[in-house]
């Protein structure tokens, strides 16, 4: 047989949605970070000076640049994907978060599920935080990255359960 159907009788079509890929949220979720980096050097940077040469403290400066990165990193997602179901980063690849109701997520669950991206508080530890928060991350996104590649159903990691069974869906 040279129909390319032959061997599955439910070919995916052009509208057809499916659980998004690792990749393509690996990608999506880089383009995220630049965007938020990029904002976050540029407030980091006019804090440092500013606490630094107003206090005097290296130290304050750090813990509130760490709060500051947190909140952005928080506020970006949980923002984005509470009221349009995408960040720039998804847009780009073409996912979208749907919530356990099949609606965009509500503000809670975009929360819950970007909430591991809290483990950036571990650096305000003087002398060895960021080895704790650089460890922390590397093990949060090999979990997630496992948990999407092990789930080859619905591609849900455990922060999407902890948010109540959020999705990253593909369109086209």
């Amino acid at each position: 047989m040279s129909d390319a159907h032959a061997y599955n009788p439910n070919p995916p079509t052009q509208n057809q949605e499916r659980p998004a890929e690792l990749l393509d949220r690996f990608v999506a979720k880089l383009i995220d970070f630049v965007i938020t980096g990029v904002v976050y050097a540029v407030i980091a940077a006019i804090l440092a000076v500013a606490l630094t040469v107003g206090t005097g403290s290296s130290w304050l400066s750090g813990v509130v640049t760490s709060i500051v990165l947190v909140a952005l990193q928080l506020g970006y997602f949980t923002f984005l994907e509470s009221s349009r179901g995408q960040t720039v980063g998804k847009m780009v690849m073409k996912l979208h978060v749907q919530g356990p109701n099949g609606g965009l997520p509500t503000t809670e669950e975009a929360l819950k599920r970007n909430l591991w991206m809290a483990i950036s508080l571990i650096g305000i530890i003087p002398l060895i935080g960021w080895l704790i928060q650089f460890v922390a991350w590397i093990a949060a996104l090999v979990t997630i990255a496992m948990g999407i590649n092990n789930d080859t159903a619905n591609r849900q990691a455990w922060h999407d359960q902890f948010a109540g069974g959020t999705r990253v869906i593909k369109a086209g």
